[in-house]
């Protein structure tokens, strides 16, 4: 991937207001001065503990403890790589980036997709246009309506009517060329419009641009065969990475650390449309390693929701098979024959509640499969030996027992397979943070506000400070530069801790006077030598009644 150029980086972050990133996520208002407060859009609270600062572009959580800047936001909410989130930025707020790539080759490439990308999202809207405002349309908005699809949900998801002819030579009047629509997968060989009358439904990637379409029949008299059929495989579009309104679900899987995926586009709408929003669609197709890596960014929760008899296909259980293997937590919702989520979306979140654990489900699909009782014990036994030791692999065995009448001896003999189960301390709640710590905290949060006591903690050593990363702020604020990447979090927190702990020059004075004072004290206690410990008294005194006189 090209490398952007540090000066558009700086570009970037000096034009992104992150008040306006913040809030497509979240409520704020405005607390003080440039600072803001809202619900955390990473974690379910009832008060607002989210702290964001407009002039430093910060923010920091003081429920879960997530922070950062605003690029950090974009990487965390839109599951981004670095790259990615300056991009995303530079789109919102028009700045134009350059790359380190020189190259006439690598410019041009660049520019050829950034014309696709310009020419399927005009696709897109003449699409939509064509749906909304065309006598044509009037059938497909009916179908919509008889489908529990309002207007507004279907213009969210840019849904659009393909008149099967103009699309090309609207385009071309655009400036578009030949080779750019055949490219885009917009025309055929002989240039003409690709899709016939058909429903489309526009593709998005991360960044939620245009990559292509997929396009539902309506007609029986339809020259393209497939009840759906998508645009062509090409430089932007591949079926097997995208899982449809992933780049609109981003932010609720990441907040409530659940994936819900779904078969069909319209199950997709449908929930979101009641609600129920972090839920995405595969499309038809298995789960693939593209599809498992974007999930992974944001979740390791899925839950796995097909038609019953699509659940028993061989390609369907790899997908879920690669995913287990994969450290993902999986669950199986089972619908009746016959019904998809969208058909009762209302009711789809207690139908999670009933979920299956993947190994409770593979367990009982070998089982209901298996010719005879000794073909389910080798079927399942299989399953089982090849799972680590877990409450769903106890409840899968328990499953396993009812179902074949097997004695407690027969199931000992089903060992499990070896494998550390990983603490997970991220759901352990936050450490107070003691006394020592706290006050090196405080007191970098005062120089971050008050930067005229940048001398006073000049003065400072850095084994006035315990931990690692304090001493590096304290570098950096020493030295007036910004901090690395993997400090902007602490960063953050210094900044939010200055309102809330109601941290001014004064106290900040004060807090770098107690610093001094606490590695005097533990010198002190060191100390063998009677003139050095003389001295150190000495200094110890001078710094008590200057606290002394703060009082």
């Amino acid at each position: 991937m090209a490398r952007i150029r540090d000066q558009s980086v700086r570009e970037v972050v000096a034009a992104a207001n992150i008040v306006d990133v913040v809030s497509l996520r979240t409520s704020l208002r405005k607390s003080s001065g440039t600072r803001y407060m809202g619900r955390c859009p990473f974690h379910d609270e009832r008060s607002a503990s989210f702290s964001v600062n407009a002039d430093l572009n910060l923010y920091h959580c003081f429920g879960c403890g997530k922070g950062g800047d605003v690029v950090t936001f974009v990487r965390e909410t839109e599951g981004l790589d670095f790259v990615g989130a300056i991009e995303w930025l530079a789109d919102r707020f028009r700045v134009p980036i350059e790359y380190e790539e020189s190259s006439p080759q690598a410019d041009e490439a660049r520019r050829a997709r950034e014309r696709l990308y310009a020419v399927l999202d005009q696709a897109a809207a003449f699409f939509e246009r064509y749906l909304w405002e065309a006598a044509e349309g009037e059938s497909v908005r009916a179908y919509l309506a008889s489908r529990g699809l309002g207007e507004g949900i279907s213009r969210e998801f840019r849904l659009g009517l393909s008149p099967g002819d103009g699309l090309a030579g609207k385009a071309r009047e655009k400036g578009f060329t030949s080779e750019e629509l055949r490219a885009a997968g917009l025309t055929n060989q002989r240039g003409k419009d690709y899709f016939p009358p058909r429903l489309m439904f526009p593709l998005a990637d991360a960044r939620g641009r245009i990559i292509g379409f997929q396009a539902r029949k309506l007609h029986d008299d339809d020259p393209l065969k497939g009840k759906y059929v998508n645009s062509p495989e090409s430089e932007l579009f591949k079926k097997s990475h995208v899982l449809y309104g992933l780049h609109l679900a981003r932010p609720a899987i990441a907040k409530q650390d659940r994936a819900v995926v779904v078969e069909g586009n319209t199950d997709v709408i449908a929930l979101r449309q009641a609600e129920f929003e972090p839920v995405v669609a595969s499309m038809g197709t298995a789960l693939t390693e593209q599809h498992l890596r974007e999930l992974a960014r944001l979740t390791k929760r899925l839950y796995l929701c097909f038609d019953a008899d699509a659940a028993g296909q061989e390609a369907t259980l790899r997908g879920m098979e690669r995913a287990h293997e994969q450290g993902f937590e999986i669950r199986v919702v089972t619908l009746p024959p016959g019904q998809d989520p969208a058909d009762a979306p209302a009711g789809f979140q207690a139908r999670l509640g009933q979920a299956e654990s993947y190994l409770h489900y593979r367990v009982r699909l070998e089982l209901d499969r298996a010719g005879d009782r000794q073909e389910a014990f080798v079927r399942a036994r299989e399953i089982l030996s090849r799972a680590e030791d877990s409450p769903e692999r106890q409840e899968a065995l328990r499953l396993m027992a009812d179902r074949l009448d097997l004695p407690r001896e027969t199931l000992s003999g089903i060992a499990p397979a070896r494998g550390a189960v990983l603490d997970d301390s991220s759901n352990q709640p936050r450490k107070l943070l003691d006394a020592g710590v706290r006050l090196e905290r405080e007191a970098l949060a005062a120089v971050v506000a008050h930067p005229d006591l940048v001398d006073a903690l000049a003065g400072l050593a850095e084994n006035h400070f315990e931990l690692e990363d304090h001493r590096r702020m304290r570098a950096s604020l020493v030295a007036r530069v910004p901090p690395d990447a993997d400090l902007v979090p602490l960063l953050a927190e210094l900044d939010a801790m200055v309102t809330t702990e109601g941290i001014t020059r004064q106290t900040g004075t004060e807090m770098l006077l107690r610093l001094r004072e606490k590695k005097l004290r533990r010198d002190l206690q060191g100390e063998t030598d009677l003139a050095r410990a003389t001295e150190l008294q000495a200094h110890l005194a001078k710094v008590r009644r200057a606290l002394a006189e703060m009082s």
